[in-house]
């Protein structure tokens, strides 16, 4: 029995079963072992031999990374040619676009680059329609711009969303809290601050056996399911933000627009009709997380404007600033002068651990 059939056969068991307290540490165990062959199966093959075929991931530039995914035709090719300046074709066919083809969005003097993939059907984590590559170039992005057909938004919603989540993509969640270390000896020690109400210690000490690791350390720090221990215990997961982008909305009543335009982390558009694209730059920037700071010599005015901007990212401090004008700097730092919302008064004198804000100007002072 391959790897595929045993997944199968799995999801099937766990469909037949009832949830129930006298059932839920079956269960647990059905979802370790899922996890485990889902793994496996994203595994390249051990096998040396055979051709390593075509390149698929292209490489990172610019100052942050967006992945375009979504089903064949719904317009992913086309809002590439609109924010880029690159031409990916676009036709009223599926599967036009068959590489993976990178764009990039000038946007307040930072280059975001834009990744057009081709189209994900049912069943790519599981290799079909080259999805296995696709799903692992979204693994290295950002921010995932999925784009659903209005039209039928929550059917395609569903399913991509369970495509991304069996390769480990958590969309817009955050890593649980749970300390997790493997030790060479002591046995086990599970603890925690909280009181469990989705699983208990049995389970815990079950799912862990499943994974043959039978010295360690957890704490629970909140109240978590067996899908999130099982995340911590295999650590490939990847946490990503997520824009779910309504295109097509010329197709569909006003009263529909209106409910999907209120979705959590949704915006609606139209790409052919270029309605909405200007919102979709000012919320991608918002979930990109990324900051301007504006530089300043002694005794000259500071350097505005997007072409002078330093793009960082949200919370840095003067230290990164330092290393991303010059590596040497942080070195001979002194102090630093800095104007804008971070400091108390305008300009505040500051160390390197003084945290930056969006349009600060800085000066920095070397001994």
């Amino acid at each position: 029995m391959g790897i595929l059939e045993k997944i199968a056969e799995i999801e099937r068991e766990i469909q037949r079963t009832q949830k129930n307290k006298a059932t839920e540490y079956h269960l647990g165990l059905l979802k370790a072992k899922l996890a485990k062959y889902r793994s496996q199966l994203l595994e390249p093959p051990k096998s040396g031999g055979g051709s390593k075929g075509e390149g698929f991931d292209v490489m990172k530039s610019g100052d942050a990374r967006v992945a375009l995914i979504g089903f064949p035709s719904v317009g992913k090719s086309t809002l590439l040619n609109k924010l880029t300046k690159t031409h990916s074709e676009s036709a009223s066919y599926e599967f036009t676009t068959l590489t993976c083809i990178p764009g990039v969005i000038e946007y307040h003097g930072a280059k975001i680059q834009l990744l057009d993939l081709p189209g994900i059907i049912e069943g790519a984590s599981q290799g079909k329609g080259r999805g296995r590559q696709v799903i692992a170039v979204a693994r290295t992005a950002d921010v995932v711009l999925m784009m659903l057909d209005a039209a039928k938004g929550e059917v395609q919603r569903r399913l991509l969303e369970k495509e991304l989540e069996s390769v480990g993509i958590r969309l817009n969640k955050r890593p649980p809290n749970i300390y997790f270390k493997v030790k060479k000896g002591g046995g086990m020690s599970i603890n925690s601050t909280v009181t469990l109400t989705k699983m208990s210690e049995r389970m815990a000490q079950l799912i862990l056996h499943e994974y043959k690791i039978f010295n360690v350390e957890v704490l629970f720090r909140e109240d978590c399911t067996a899908d999130d221990f099982i995340d911590v215990i295999l650590g490939n997961r990847v946490y990503l933000k997520c824009l779910y982008c309504y295109n097509k909305i010329d197709q569909i009543g006003l009263e529909e627009v209106d409910r999907l335009a209120r979705e959590p982390n949704g915006i609606v558009l139209s790409c052919e009709m270029e309605l909405n694209l200007d919102y979709l730059l000012i919320k991608l920037w918002e979930y990109l997380s990324l900051i301007r700071v504006y530089t300043k010599k002694r005794g000259e005015p500071p350097e505005l404007g997007p072409r002078h901007a330093l793009i960082m990212r949200q919370n840095c401090t003067v230290e990164h600033v330092c290393h991303a004008v010059h590596r040497t700097i942080a070195d001979l730092f002194k102090y630093a002068l800095v104007w804008g919302t971070s400091t108390k008064y305008s300009p505040q004198r500051v160390g390197l651990q003084h945290q930056m804000h969006d349009e600060d100007v800085i000066q920095i002072v070397k001994k």
